[in-house]
């Protein structure tokens, strides 16, 4: 995850009379204005706090997969990264099922396991049958880990089937590795045609998406080959013909964290965090597509090497008018008749976009929504970074499908303690407001 430095602005102004009333107002309550007209969802459930201190062990929750159990729908389970505190596994009531450390350093000097995104690939094809996979990327170390899911394993559902000779995925060395420009945002794609699994792999701090073929190794592990990276850009050419990219400490790029891939077409739908959301093919080929700007897209910067923030510029109304920075957690709300949604993450005003997942529609947007709090004790999601939605029955708990979403500032009242967790939604809700 990363906190955009630039201050969020820029509302869409229609006629110069409603122009003239939204200079009046902050850019920032202009945003908070727009994203309170969007209908609101609560959450049943919330999963334990995570602390991302010594004492919580530096777990942070970061980005949601969940995974249907089809003889048992209702004990289906939710996996979840916590960075440095690894991986957890939680049952549809959000209770913790098990606990996985994220692997120790190399050596002393040497980054820490990181894991940053999860995703699960379906019937993964070994010498002895097909299994389930949860997928994560392991920034600590440039790596992807393989867990093999079976609900009912003695020790927990969750064993690590990672291939101990599998290669970074973007560095050369370990040192390379220690600079941390390593495997970030992750998704997972099986291709219809050819029955092959990937998974597409974004870099921090760069623009580079990587495609990974997976592959089985030798005593039921899990490897992989890159088949080929596409870089995204990192500057764009303005309408009034000036250059522009997103202020950033020096030598940062506009990164991509949030992907998800519509396994109907092949497409992956990818979230460059301060740019806006992309549409390009699975395999890499061809040419990408912006489908959809940040607010803040255009806002020139400058940096402050003592205070490492962002001071903006003026608006040059350049931006989109419906997501705000950082753009994250993107998922794939599919339905049985072939509709369905492409959902992001509006990090920037705690809000959720909703964009139609059909080509022929354009990925038009087609409404949003809020997570807000349920009561006096479950609050709602701000500063999203990961989210997961499945639309099957869960079981009487969640008859009509779940959506999860991390909550990047959870307010467990102790203190100054950083806390995150994540919070349960029913999908029924979620669909009640986009149908409307």
């Amino acid at each position: 995850m990363t906190r955009s430095t630039i201050v969020r602005s820029a509302a869409l102004t229609v006629t110069t009379a409603l122009a003239a009333v939204a200079l009046a107002v902050p850019a920032e309550a202009r945003h908070r204005l727009d994203a309170d007209t969007l209908p609101a969802v609560t959450p049943r459930a919330e999963t334990p706090v995570l602390h991302d201190d010594d004492e919580g062990g530096n777990a942070d929750a970061d980005d949601p997969a969940i995974w249907r159990n089809a003889a048992a729908p209702g004990r289906s389970l939710v996996v979840a990264t916590a960075k440095k505190g690894g991986l957890r596994v939680y049952d549809l009531d959000a209770r913790l099922v098990q606990s996985i450390a994220a692997p120790p350093v190399v050596g002393e000097d040497d980054a820490p396991g990181r894991f940053n995104n999860v995703d699960l690939v379906h019937g993964l094809r070994f010498s002895s049958g097909k299994a389930d996979l949860a997928v994560t990327s392991d920034r600590g170390n440039d790596r992807l880990r393989f867990y093999r899911i079976d609900r009912d394993r003695a020790g927990g559902p969750l064993s690590d089937v990672t291939d101990p000779a599998a290669p970074p995925v973007f560095s050369q060395d370990q040192a390379e590795i220690n600079d941390q420009r390593t495997a970030y945002g992750l998704a997972t794609w099986t291709d219809r045609t050819t029955g092959k699994s990937y998974a597409l792999v974004s870099r921090r701090e760069r623009t580079s998406i990587a495609l990974l073929e997976l592959l089985p190794a030798a005593g039921g592990k899990v490897t992989y080959r890159k088949v080929r990276t596409l870089d995204l850009p990192s500057s764009f050419q303005l309408p009034d013909g000036t250059s522009w990219s997103p202020c950033a400490e020096p030598g940062e790029l506009p990164q991509v964290e949030g992907m998800v891939v519509d396994p109907a077409n092949g497409m992956l739908y990818a979230g460059q965090e301060d740019i806006g959301v992309w549409r390009m093919r699975a395999d890499l080929t061809g040419t990408p597509k912006l489908i959809d700007k940040v607010r803040e897209y255009g806002i020139p910067g400058t940096y402050d090497e003592e205070t490492e923030e962002c001071t903006p510029g003026a608006d040059p109304g350049f931006g989109g008018t419906k997501i705000s920075a950082d753009v994250e957690g993107l998922t794939l709300l599919t339905e049985s008749d072939g509709d369905g949604y492409v959902l992001a993450s509006s990090q920037g005003d705690n809000t959720f976009a909703a964009y139609d997942r059909e080509l022929e529609d354009a990925n038009e947007y087609e409404g949003g929504f809020r997570v807000t709090a349920a009561d006096d004790t479950l609050d709602g999601s701000e500063e999203c970074d990961g989210a997961a939605v499945l639309n099957a029955p869960l079981g009487s708990k969640y008859p009509h499908g779940l959506l999860v979403v991390q909550d990047g500032h959870d307010a467990p009242g102790d203190g100054d303690r950083d806390a995150t967790n994540f919070k349960f939604v029913d999908l029924a809700e979620v669909m009640d407001v986009l149908d409307d």
